[in-house]
């Protein structure tokens, strides 16, 4: 248990027009301390950690690292502070090598030679093997997420901030993780740690503070407290589980019959004889480490990638070489894991990304003219629904945080009450009640009869919704098992396919 303090911060306050992002913020987090900061999407957590980055400066308050003060300018000058930081979103280059990357994140990289030598030391001295010469772009998502941690562990760092860290990680992957950040607190290293994830916190770490709306509401041993007890001093309320009404699955709505197509690029991963059908108020759960094939099943299924016309049926149509407006005609809405310029146009407003999906089923357009009132309507129907954060539908979709235009893509797609409903990642980034409130969405559109086709990373997620799963390894899919009684160890293994735990990739 740490003892002296490494980071103090008293009174920090940042806003911006309208908002009022973190409002007098004071905690402190001692040296060798694994502390956690929770809160819902938009609570402020990203700002705060952004300020101890050096991306942010506050308005009003003050920070203190090892007693000294402590007011970074920019990421390298925090960096040279001893505070290092683990992104959510990676920030990789596909076409360069591990060691050519981390390179990148240098202020002064020794030799390439020498640089490697170091990678391979310091991977194995941390239980995350890595090999230098890697391309970037061969990597599955948790050797991705190791190149970052040794590019951080490399700086020596006092202070590592982690967002988001297991989110495209298998069980057995999350388990090394552990291992390593145990490690690191042992050799006095402090960790900042974000996660959505309540029963990793209380596995991991051993103080949490809570945010809510900006302001510090709370703070636990997560050891000592329980998960649905953080989450709902998160949220303020008691929290919502989730449940599916008792009913039987129907007739085959979606048959997918010996789906197979090439990766469409270079990092791509080829689809490979894909079989199964899902029923009227089924939920197909597909879990798959990020990289073996989600993308590509999601942009066949939603007409993004056309196929041989009978590799997808739908209530017995071929729809295999239809576009996705055709194919939201004949029933099937997608959402795609990347909301911002894939799932939302960033600089359009609510109303117009409400029109660009719902314009064939919920006749948008009327001779050939497009109907603003009606899609404003549309798009104030998903905002109220879903309980989307915004002033209101002519606001910019880059103006929600990332939680919030989740909800509003999720809503989008369910409210046309489709015959099949595909989505991917469907509470990524999504904070506890915001997720329980979406899987029930889903939960509901099943029971009214959609055919639903869950592909998460999220195994809780998974077991909470799905019917039956199923697992998603380098294109190839397991054949479907129920869900019910499914352990995580069993999942985990399913998952882990070819990679082995990415150990594989590691020359001898």
């Amino acid at each position: 248990m740490a003892t002296d303090t490494l980071l103090e911060l008293r009174g920090l306050t940042k806003a911006y027009p309208g908002v009022v992002a973190n409002s007098d913020v004071s905690f402190t987090i001692g040296k060798g301390e694994v502390h956690a900061l929770l809160g819902e999407n938009g609570a402020g957590k990203s700002t705060l950690v952004k300020t101890i980055y050096g991306l942010v400066k506050p308005d009003t308050g003050k920070m203190t690292l090892n007693g000294v003060a402590y007011e970074p300018s920019e990421p390298r000058a925090a960096r040279a502070s001893g505070v290092a930081m683990v992104f959510q979103h990676f920030s990789l280059f596909d076409a360069l090598d591990v060691a050519e990357n981390i390179a990148l994140g240098m202020e002064n990289p020794p030799q390439m030679a020498d640089l490697a030598a170091r990678i391979r030391e310091v991977s194995e001295q941390y239980g995350l093997p890595l090999d230098p010469n890697m391309v970037v772009g061969d990597l599955s998502a948790g050797e991705r997420q190791r190149v970052e941690i040794i590019r951080c562990l490399l700086q020596d760092p006092k202070l590592l901030i982690m967002d988001e860290p297991t989110s495209v990680l298998t069980p057995q992957e999350v388990e090394i993780l552990f291992k390593t950040l145990n490690i690191l607190r042992e050799e006095g290293t402090s960790i900042l740690y974000i996660s959505h994830k309540l029963e990793e916190i209380r596995t991991l770490c051993e103080h949490a503070t809570i945010l809510r709306h900006g302001k510090v509401v709370g703070n636990c041993d997560p050891r000592q407290t329980s998960a649905r007890d953080m989450a709902e001093m998160m949220v303020g309320a008691s929290l919502h589980v989730p449940e599916k009404a008792p009913h039987e699955a129907g007739e085959v709505v979606l048959s997918i019959r010996g789906l197979s197509a090439p990766a469409p690029h270079q990092f791509g991963t080829a689809l490979k004889n894909i079989t199964v059908d899902v029923r009227e108020g089924e939920v197909l759960g597909i879990g798959g480490v990020a990289g073996n094939g989600q993308d590509e099943l999601v942009a066949a299924l939603s007409g993004e990638m056309k196929t041989a016309a009978g590799m997808v049926v739908i209530d017995g149509r071929e729809i295999g070489r239809l576009g996705p407006n055709e194919r939201r005609a004949a029933g099937l809405c997608a959402a795609p894991e990347e909301r911002n310029g894939h799932a939302a146009a960033p600089d359009m407003s609510l109303t117009e990304n409400a029109l660009m999906t719902g314009a064939v089923r919920k006749n948008l357009v009327k001779n050939g003219l497009l109907d603003w009132p009606a899609a404003k309507a549309f798009a104030e129907e998903v905002i109220k629904a879903f309980d989307v954060r915004t002033p209101g539908p002519a606001n910019a979709a880059r103006s929600l945080s990332g939680g919030n235009l989740q909800k509003f893509v999720i809503g989008r797609e369910i409210m046309q009450k489709p015959r099949v409903l595909v989505i991917n990642q469907p509470t990524w980034g999504v904070a506890a009640a915001a997720a329980a409130s979406i899987r029930q969405a889903i939960l509901d559109l099943a029971v009214s009869g959609t055919a639903v086709v869950c592909i998460s990373q999220d195994l809780d997620e998974l077991r909470e919704i799905s019917d039956r799963f199923a697992a998603l390894n380098e294109g190839k899919l397991t054949p479907p098992r129920p869900a019910k009684g499914l352990t995580i160890d069993e999942i985990g293994l399913m998952l882990g396919g070819a990679h082995d735990m990415e150990i594989a990739h590691v020359d001898a």
